[in-house]
């Protein structure tokens, strides 16, 4: 409340100009890839591994009959290693070519016409043997072709889902809906989801367009340089497991006193409870991940045109995808991201390398994201290492080699995965326990715990042919294992910007600056409003230089920058001069031997 001032006297005020409002939120990374199971090519955050597995599943059966094997998309491992630091990760499933979701018909008394139809929301969860179909069953009597004792689903995996329609009440107009893992039995149901006293009445609050939700996020202008999200449906989706469309309702099912209504065919058996959904269960038809390559190569063996199963050369559909993909995250306005990996995608590779220049061009038109690419493929040189790194040339984006050995924990077996796959999780761990503006490299920082071991031991030689090549090597050392010894961006030009640290500081000064101060815009371009800015910016940049981010910094906006014919644009100009401190990668040591009685040099 203002003072009243009417006597003469001292008066003194308070104005607390060290309030700093919530910049950003918890920013991760996003991930680019194939999965097992999960909304495609619509970007979702995930919180933790826990929550990726269940929307994306993990391990998956393929092969031949003969050669089956279990295995992990990269894109799972990646995201391991990154949630094991950090809790924030959007995460993009891309589909090759055309997909199908995986849904089903649930009939009713009447001939078996399907009174609704559910569309599963982890569209085409992959099924075993290789095969790019979700389940293969239909629903009520037609799926005993697929089922084997104890009505066990013959094609059935933990990442198809079955329903069973129970407790169908046609005094009331109700009935139960279950879904269950595809791998149960009848006599052991693992059950996902209930949802008790579901309706077809539109009028009433069971109604089960309602309660489970229609709600289907589609892409448009796919293969376009600004694909987008669209929404469609009219109830949002409450379910994690499916969405339904009704194709039969039963409106105003009860009268007014509680009776059925008469419809006017004079036989209630005839009538609304006619429209009900049998008492049955069955899996869901249909589903595909498109034109998915078997047998799909993993791992070391990954190739341009079979990359798990994707052939990203130009005649592949899997590049559209992953464009795609990456077009989409360039709306910065809708994901908030400072990192980008696309595990998998080796830049050597034919397709491959446009991908990743796409990626590494989505960031710098961003400008506050940054992206790790995989040079080569596995058996490859150290010249063939650096021949690719000297093609790019931006401090968007770094590279790092060789491959590592890591462990599959749900494929129980040790399997070589690109540098990029442990690399996220170690600049998660940078930033849990230091901050961007540290270097994610060396032994304090830089270690892979994870890594059994490269795929070869580098000779000091070798790390300096790969770093002056802007190649980071990911050395060995005794006692401390794999460890990423390098921290360079992909720049040629020597300058702060071609190390990853001061690169990253920028991102995370741009992403808190520019967030913060969001609340500015149609806001009075008054000295007040230039006061609010510098309120805001300069508190921040201290707290950057005590945790060793800045030598020193400058921030100005005042009438020098804002004269009267900038205001007069309707702009506000501020100029930030900042120092980033740089970090310690060549420690010289002189030892200086003196002969006896020689005096030390003051």
């Amino acid at each position: 409340m203002a003072e009243k001032i009417v006597s003469p006297g001292v008066f003194t005020r308070e104005r607390d100009l060290s309030f700093l409002p919530a910049g950003v939120q918890n920013i991760g990374a996003a991930i680019i890839g194939p999965t097992v199971k999960g909304p495609g090519l619509v970007p979702t955050m995930v919180t933790s591994f826990a929550e990726y597995r269940q929307l994306f599943g993990d391990v998956f059966e393929s092969g031949s009959a003969e050669n089956l094997d279990y295995y992990s998309y990269l894109t799972s491992l990646a995201a391991e290693e990154y949630l094991r630091h950090h809790d924030t990760l959007t995460v993009v499933r891309v589909l090759a070519g055309s997909f199908s979701g995986a849904d089903t018909k649930v009939g009713a008394a009447d001939l078996g016409n399907a009174c609704f139809t559910m569309y599963t929301l982890s569209d085409g969860a992959l099924l075993n043997s290789g095969l790019p179909a979700a389940s293969t069953a239909g629903s009520g009597s037609t799926a005993a072709t697929s089922i084997s004792t104890n009505c066990r689903l013959l094609s059935g995996s933990k990442d198809n889902l079955r329903w069973e329609i129970a407790s169908v009440n046609t005094s009331k107009g109700t009935f139960s809906l279950y879904l269950r893992k595809g791998d149960d039995t009848i006599k052991r149901k693992n059950i996902v989801e209930t949802w008790n006293n579901l309706s077809l009445d539109p009028n009433s609050t069971n109604f089960i367009s309602k309660r489970i939700g229609d709600a289907k996020l589609n892409l448009r202008g796919s293969g376009t340089t600004s694909p987008y999200i669209q929404a469609s449906g009219s109830y949002m989706n409450k379910s994690k497991e499916v969405r339904v469309i009704v194709n039969r309702t039963t409106l105003n099912y009860l009268d007014e006193n509680g009776a059925i209504r008469d419809d006017g065919t004079g036989t209630v058996a005839a009538g609304l409870s006619g429209s009900l959904p049998l008492a049955v269960s069955g899996t869901f038809s249909g589903g595909s991940d498109g034109t998915v390559q078997h047998p799909k190569k993993f791992y070391e063996q990954i190739e341009s045109t079979n990359m798990q199963g994707y052939d990203l050369t130009t005649a592949g559909e899997g590049k559209t995808a992953y464009e795609d993909a990456i077009n989409l995250l360039a709306n910065q306005d809708e994901y908030d991201i400072n990192l980008l990996m696309l595990p998998g995608v080796i830049s050597a590779f034919t397709g491959h390398s446009i991908v990743a220049a796409s990626a590494i061009e989505m960031c710098e038109n961003r400008g506050d994201c940054f992206t790790i690419i995989d040079p080569v493929g596995f058996g490859s040189t150290i010249t063939d290492a650096t021949t690719e790194a000297s093609a790019r040339d931006t401090n968007y984006a770094a590279m790092y080699w060789p491959w590592v050995q890591m462990s599959d924990n749900y494929a129980s077996k040790n399997v070589w995965v690109p540098a990029s796959i442990a690399m996220g999780g170690v600049y998660a761990f940078n930033d849990k326990v230091a901050a961007e503006w540290f270097a994610p490299a060396g032994l304090n920082r830089g270690g892979i715990d994870r890594a059994i071991q490269p795929e070869r031991k580098l000779t000091h030689g070798n790390r300096d042919s790969l770093y002056d090549a802007n190649v980071n090597p990911l050395a060995t050392f005794p006692n401390s294992g794999v460890v990423a010894f390098g921290q360079k961006t992909l720049q040629k030009k020597a300058s702060a910007l071609d190390r990853v640290n001061v690169r990253r500081l920028m991102i995370a000064a741009k992403k808190f600056i520019a967030s913060a101060t969001r609340y500015l815009v149609f806001e009075q371009n008054t000295s007040e409003t230039r006061n609010r800015f510098l309120s805001i910016v300069n508190p921040y940049l201290e707290s950057v230089q005590q945790r060793q981010g800045l030598y020193a910094f400058k921030v100005v906006m005042d009438e020098t920058n804002n004269t009267p014919d900038v205001i007069d644009r309707n702009q506000m100009v501020g100029q930030l001069f900042l120092q980033p401190t740089r970090t310690a990668e060549f420690i010289i040591i002189d030892f200086n031997i003196l002969p006896t009685g020689a005096a030390f040099p003051e």
